[in-house]
């Protein structure tokens, strides 16, 4: 069986995540008074927070400059930097970004709870901070990410749906993402809700720093510790892991559902040969375009209420004014309604010559 296309309409959910701390409403930040007003002029900071996921270097950061560009007419910089997976380095690249004298960050934290403090600096130095993909602590003044327990639950769904009888034959391994990235919890926390009752869990890790190499580790760990002839299904939360799960269970023998995010290439051509059951397909652009939008309207001074629509909350922070973007269900029945119509692939940069059997074989051509 094949899961269908389904849209997930993140944004017109009321969301909440995990709301205390402060009680001050992120859209009347000091950082968004005392704001100049500027023109296009403007100088915005960019902090992602890793290069061994393909999406960063590849999509987000190139989608940013040219929304940034598109908006200040040219006239727009942007400061980049990537923090390799290091939160110490993320932190210093923040100092950095203030003693440059940026009007804006934009951040993909690496760890949202150590960074709240570079977040206070930045607040205290007059920059407001666009949190990105990730919901940073401290006093944020506006976010922009999908609905990642909805992501979760979507995996969940399709992964019931692979096994569909067999649900209950064996045990599955869940195998998510860092402790220390929120959103991590977050696909957790849907996926769980989905599948807690109606699977058996086996194990379940949460894979440090989301590399592959760890994935593998945990993954060969799992299958000594139930026994090959026991796994049914493995929950992955992304491609990039799904990636070295597959190779360890490839090594044992094994060919069972696996479940990903981020529709990256390889996952995309893992799917069309079947060795991944399935993807979760986030349109960067729409993230993108909402991130540098926000952005540009904070460093000028301007209100975001047209912009931002949403409202979520942090463990620091309430209100913060947010867009979030809707979510699709990739599997092989729609690569060609999703990232082909979209333009993240073309059918050639898929259908390789080491793919271009299976591509035919589902009629990717």
């Amino acid at each position: 069986m094949r899961r269908a296309a389904v849209a997930v309409a993140a944004g017109a959910m009321a969301i909440s995540l995990a709301a205390c701390g402060s009680a001050d409403e992120a859209g009347d930040s000091d950082s968004t008074k005392s704001a100049a007003k500027k023109g296009d002029d403007i100088k915005v900071g960019l902090l992602l927070p890793e290069n061994q996921t393909a999406r960063y270097e590849k999509f987000d950061r190139p989608l940013i400059e040219k929304k940034i560009g598109e908006l200040t007419n040219g006239k727009g910089e942007v400061v980049y930097a990537n923090a390799k997976q290091d939160a110490s380095q993320q932190s210093q690249q923040v100092d950095s970004m203030i003693t440059n004298k940026v009007d804006v960050i934009i951040l993909d934290a690496v760890d949202a709870a150590a960074i709240k403090s570079s977040v206070q600096k930045a607040k205290d130095a007059g920059i407001p901070v666009v949190a990105y993909d990730r919901l940073a602590q401290g006093p944020i003044d506006a976010y922009t990410s999908f609905d990642n327990v909805t992501v979760g639950k979507t995996q969940g769904e399709a992964l019931l749906e692979a096994l569909g009888d067999k649900a209950k034959d064996g045990q599955i391994v869940m195998m998510n993402g860092s402790s220390t990235d929120p959103n991590a919890a977050q696909f957790k926390e849907g996926a769980h809700s989905v599948l807690d009752g109606k699977v058996n869990v086996g194990k379940e890790y949460d894979t440090k720093e989301w590399k592959p190499e760890n994935a593998n580790s945990n993954m060969e760990g799992a299958i000594s510790a139930i026994g090959k002839d026991k796994i049914i299904g493995v929950y992955s939360a992304n491609d990039g892991m799904a990636g070295g799960i597959i190779t360890a269970l490839k090594a044992a023998g094994l060919d069972v559902p696996v479940t990903g995010q981020d529709a990256e290439l390889a996952g995309v051509q893992r799917i069309v040969t079947g060795e991944q059951y399935m993807s979760v397909y986030k349109p960067y652009a729409p993230e993108a375009d909402a991130a540098a939008e926000m952005a540009v309207a904070l460093a000028q001074g301007k209100a975001l209420d047209s912009i931002a629509p949403d409202k979520v909350d942090s463990p620091t922070n309430k209100g913060i004014p947010s867009v979030l973007v809707d979510v699709t269900s990739l599997t092989q029945d729609n690569i060609n309604d999703t990232v082909v119509k979209d333009g993240v692939y073309t059918v050639a940069e898929i259908c390789t010559a080491k793919y271009k059997a299976a591509c035919e074989k589902i009629g990717l051509e």
